[in-house]
């Protein structure tokens, strides 16, 4: 058996190696606060990645949702479809706005949203439907937009860790009318903290880029198209530096290359996790998708069999951590939302899941410790 010499951390930030010399180049350019030369390189190629009219980048995936709930009018009494087994902000957003989430179950293969029990819990006040890609796995995104166009909903992608990720040759983020993306530092693609708004309709362009600047037609002063800029709509200050935008082309360099190895780790893992005692792989990506390989988790059969095999890793100086408590049972959950129907996967995965280290440069070595101490649980 292979015994652990080392730490092996849950996450490991990635650097390309040009992130600092971009950084520099901005200082000497004469201009960190936001909107300058590497905040238009980012947005440019956030736009070509799936053809969307405009990218924004934020200082937060947080601050891309709530430009999302601004954006979709959501007013007090609004209900927003979701799932329940998702970050806080996912649901804050919108009860920032008087909106009112509604828990809808997940699928156990993805963990995404079940997208056959999103209508049932469709109502006369239902305003959008916001849809998580969970692990960099896509959601079913075919079935879900076409009920949402026939009822007049908004889609809205927390595309968060799905960077890259594809579902039938489309980029997650990109399908729905509006995409979020987070570069934190645990994601694929990073800036320490980041994020990005991907605007995909052409009429929500406008008001997306006064919200961004603080409510202001800033913007369009900027490109020369009004002589000075005022108060315009509601808004905030949603705008990341320059310096994020720096150190974040210097990722995106090498997004491609970053993506390959993490799917190299990602394979590694589901060959070796084979067998497992207690409890399984159950991340199963449909084939019409393309994943970024964001996660490896494994969803044990008990709070005690998962337990367990967290302090057997620990042991070994292996991070592994779970994820989410499920919103629907949290206490301010249980005061502004509802829930639509049983959530018996997701209070399932919410006991039994693990999530293994995962990062560029985790090598075969370091898989065969995670995997030995696994395969003793």
């Amino acid at each position: 058996m292979t015994v652990a010499s080392e730490i092996i951390p849950f996450n490991k930030p990635y650097l390309t190696g040009r992130e600092l010399s971009f950084i520099s180049e901005a200082h000497l350019g004469g201009q960190l606060s936001g909107a300058g030369r590497f905040t238009r390189l980012c947005e440019t190629w956030l736009e070509s990645l799936g053809g969307s009219p405009r990218a924004l980048l934020t200082h937060s995936c947080t601050a891309a949702l709530e430009m999302a709930a601004i954006l979709s009018d959501i007013k007090p009494g609004d209900e927003v479809i979701m799932p329940s087994y998702t970050f806080v902000s996912t649901a804050n957003a919108f009860v920032l706005r008087g909106g009112v989430p509604v828990f809808v179950d997940i699928r156990m293969d993805t963990l995404n949203i079940d997208e056959t029990k999103i209508e049932a819990a469709i109502t006369p006040r239902t305003k959008a439907i916001v849809v998580v890609h969970y692990g960099g796995v896509a959601c079913e995104m075919d079935p879900i937009m076409e009920l949402a166009r026939s009822r007049n909903l908004l889609i809205i992608e927390d595309a968060a860790q799905a960077i890259m990720a594809t579902y039938k040759g489309r980029q997650l983020g990109t399908i729905g009318d509006l995409g979020c993306f987070s570069f934190h530092e645990t994601k694929n693609i990073i800036s320490g903290e980041g994020g990005a708004l991907l605007v995909n309709r052409r009429d929500m362009v406008d008001r997306a880029e006064i919200i961004r600047e603080k409510g202001t037609d800033r913007t369009q002063f900027n490109a020369g198209r009004v002589d000075k800029y005022t108060w315009q709509d509601l808004g905030s200050s949603f705008l990341p530096g320059e310096v994020i935008a720096a150190f974040l082309w210097g990722q995106i360099q090498d997004a491609m290359q970053i993506t390959q190895k993490r799917i190299e780790v990602w394979n590694e893992y589901s060959v070796g996790v084979r067998g497992i005692k207690h409890g399984m792989p159950m991340q199963i990506p449909p084939c019409n998708c393309k994943i970024n390989a964001h996660s490896f988790y494994i969803v044990f059969d008990s709070r005690q069999y998962r337990e367990g095999a967290i302090k057997k890793l620990t042991d070994k100086n292996i991070g592994a951590v779970t994820h989410y408590v499920p919103l629907h049972s949290s206490p301010f959950g249980k005061k502004v939302a509802r829930t639509s129907c049983d959530m018996q996967v997701t209070n399932r995965v919410s006991e039994g899941l693990v999530r293994l280290p995962l990062w560029v440069g985790l090598r075969k070595e370091h898989q065969l410790i995670v995997r030995d101490s696994l395969l003793t649980t």
